[in-house]
């Protein structure tokens, strides 16, 4: 449950400015932070920070890893302020483009740092933190390392083509291949190790400013991932280790197919059987990284639409009942305190409902859902809020709001809008009178994405769903950090009693 009120902004650490092709841990991230400080804001909401990858277009909702971290986001200044870097090194930076994440240039130039820093680091003998890191990460870092090396081994081969006595994960297989790939084993752990400082540290200056930080959790891994790789014992697979069905959502007014995700469904009965440890694994990974959490598809967890594998539409799907309240429960024992936000968007059935009820989960509500047909029983208008939620005026998946007013609503939907403000609104001040009817509602968190604090057209959208290209690159400028309107956003917040 959501104690106290106030407000934040949406921005994933990879929008953030910097010289060098994406946004990362570095320098202005913490300018970023003094930012939200001084506009009286309590949050800062991010997208998933597990590793990313070409093969699914950089979404960090298809991650090769649950557990690691994205090493993208380490920062090479700060790498120079670790000692691990000279900052003649650095110099001269590429000319990468700013208003766009440039994600293989990026790992280009990042590849180049990231092996001297390592060679550095190598010759400098042992490091007590490193040391300290891998041990008490070791439940999930071994196998990340290994899987990493052996993709790169394997020329980058999915995991189920690699020889079957490493593919079954035969001990002594995959005691050898630690040998044989030890150094590029411990370039991993040493790369996840200067992540998870270099987080860890722009997390301490949250904590110090009074920020805190929602993550986000996809519900679904990736099938080329090490999680399926090392424990295909709680996801459905045939005995070829392929899976035998897909996670998906069925055919509805958005989609005469439905959406095909593709993501290998979980065995919730063999998870039951082990105490749901993973998913242990995963609540305490996620407590190590953000004070709060969104869990994507929160739906799932009351019944959950496979299709099976080779479909090429999810037209063919079936609904099929989740772990339920009893997941939660079991959870509870080892979590008394659950930071969990619920992504309860969509269908909201009554199975969902009261997994929110019973467990005081916080939901979700959008503006941009607000104003069409039905307004006045809209579940998304502000009058029809409760305390125990998070109000946005849209999220990665929606258009901004300027983009939304300008291009998918209905002259009737503006009408609408322009009643419910009391005033008719110009396309320009669209996001302002949206953000103002958030930060007024009852709701206890009102998040606004930075492209709409900013007023940005639908250039700026982060994710069009069901899509696989042009996603996940919007980046804000340097003149647009500057010239963001966060005075505007503190007052609003003070007005509101958001501050």
């Amino acid at each position: 449950m959501i104690q106290t009120r106030g407000s934040g902004i949406l921005l994933h650490i990879t929008s953030l400015p910097s010289p060098y092709g994406i946004g990362d841990f570095g320098p202005a991230a913490y300018r970023f932070v003094e930012a939200l400080e001084r506009a009286r804001q309590h949050y800062w909401q991010i997208l998933p920070l597990n590793p990313t990858e070409a093969a699914y277009a950089h979404s960090p909702y298809s991650s090769p890893s649950a557990f690691a971290a994205n090493t993208l986001l380490i920062s090479p200044e700060m790498l120079v302020r670790e000692g691990y870097l000279r900052k003649s090194e650095l110099e001269p930076a590429p000319g990468f483009p700013e208003e766009r994440v440039a994600y293989e240039a990026a790992a280009w130039c990042r590849e180049r740092l990231f092996a001297v820093a390592y060679e550095r680091f190598r010759r400098s003998g042992p490091e007590r933190g490193f040391e300290t890191f891998c041990d008490g990460a070791g439940w999930w870092l071994d196998d990340h390392a290994l899987f990493v090396a052996l993709k790169d081994h394997f020329r980058g081969q999915v995991w189920n083509r690699w020889p079957e006595e490493i593919r079954a994960r035969e001990p002594e297989a995959l005691k050898e291949m630690r040998e044989l790939l030890d150094d590029r084993i411990r370039k991993e752990k040493f790369l996840q190790y200067v992540a998870a400082r270099q987080w860890s540290a722009l997390r301490r200056y949250c904590t110090e400013r009074g920020i805190q930080v929602i993550g986000d959790i996809p519900i679904y891994v990736a099938y080329e991932s090490v999680d399926v790789w090392a424990h295909p014992g709680i996801f459905k697979l045939d005995e070829d280790l392929r899976p035998t069905v897909v996670a998906g959502v069925p055919p509805d007014i958005f989609s005469k197919t439905g959406q095909l995700w593709g993501n290998p469904v979980y065995d919730w009965a063999a998870l039951r059987e082990r105490g749901y440890d993973w998913w242990a694994g995963r609540l305490a990974r996620s407590g190590e990284l953000y004070d709060l959490f969104r869990i994507d598809h929160f739906r799932a967890f009351a019944d959950y639409y496979e299709v099976p594998a080779g479909d090429t539409t999810a037209e063919h799907g079936t609904w099929v009942d989740g772990p339920g309240a009893e997941f939660f429960e079991t959870l509870a024992r080892r979590f008394p305190c659950f930071a969990i936000v619920a992504e309860d968007l969509g269908a909201n059935t009554p199975a969902v409902q009261a997994l929110l009820d019973r467990f005081a989960f916080p939901g979700m509500k959008i503006l941009l859902f607000a104003f069409g047909e039905g307004i006045a029983e809209s579940a998304h208008i502000p009058h029809n809020y409760v305390h125990n939620l998070i109000c946005y005026t849209g999220t990665h998946d929606n258009n901004t709001a300027r983009g939304w007013f300008e291009e998918e609503a209905s002259e009737e939907d503006r009408q609408r809008f322009f009643a419910y403000a009391g005033r008719e609104v110009a396309a320009g001040e669209v996001h302002r009178e949206l953000v103002r009817l958030g930060m007024t509602s009852v709701a206890r968190a009102c998040i606004v994405p930075m492209q709409d604090l900013l007023g940005l057209g639908a250039a700026a959208r982060m994710n069009y769903p069901s899509t696989v290209t042009g996603n996940w690159v919007w980046r804000m400028t340097p003149e647009e950090f500057d010239d963001a309107p966060f005075e505007w956003l503190r007052g609003l917040a003070e007005l509101s009693g958001r501050g």
